[in-house]
């Protein structure tokens, strides 16, 4: 029964992999992207390795739920979502995932695996849990501040109301189409152009 979850998840793993390069969205992108890892996580789990498993989860699920914001916030793209090319170089990329692919998989399988069992009674989870956050508990909480630090700001930099008024005053999002109307939310007052004209009239 687990041989066969942890194929399924593999198997997960590798097609959400592949739909990071598919989708045509940034945020589709980064919420497949993060399945993918899910996957990885919870495969850890199965393997008895629970701590790097469910760090795995927690750390990516939180990374990309920060980008997928980052992509809504601040792409030139409606909110990150309109179709757009997410590969490019394609000749280049297929080459290096290729290589990529048959070196690691050769390490795999080339490299001789340890046999030196844990002691049944020995509790793994404790001892890794005190070299991580013993001698690294500062670069774990220096990293943790910076994260939440990097999230306040991107609240703050796409608040609607700027230092000097407005922040989308003036501005005109682009069009779902060529030529089209503008997507999203329009300008109060039909933009900062319109009302300095109508000032000067």
């Amino acid at each position: 029964m687990t041989d066969m979850l942890i194929a399924l998840l593999v198997a997960f793993a590798i097609w959400t992999g592949w739909r990071v390069f598919r989708v045509d969205s940034m945020v589709r992108a980064s919420f497949s992207l993060m399945l993918s890892f899910v996957a990885v996580g919870a495969i850890g789990v199965l393997l008895s390795a629970p701590y790097i498993g469910v760090a795995t989860v927690f750390m990516m699920a939180v990374e990309m739920m920060v980008m997928a914001i980052f992509m809504v916030m601040f792409m030139m793209n409606p909110s990150g979502l309109n179709p757009m090319q997410m590969v490019h170089q394609h000749a280049l990329s297929i080459g290096a995932g290729a290589a990529a692919f048959l070196g690691l998989g050769a390490a795999v399988l080339v490299s001789p695996l340890p046999d030196n069992p844990v002691r049944a009674e020995a509790d793994v989870v404790a001892q890794l849990g005190h070299e991580l956050l013993g001698p690294s508990m500062l670069i774990f909480e220096t990293a943790g501040v910076t994260l939440l630090a990097t999230m306040v700001g991107a609240v703050i930099l796409s608040s609607r109301q700027g230092r000097f008024g407005s922040a989308d005053q003036g501005s005109r999002p682009p069009g779902l189409t060529e030529g089209g109307e503008p997507a999203g939310r329009r300008p109060e007052g039909g933009g900062g152009h319109g009302h300095h004209h109508g000032g000067h009239g």
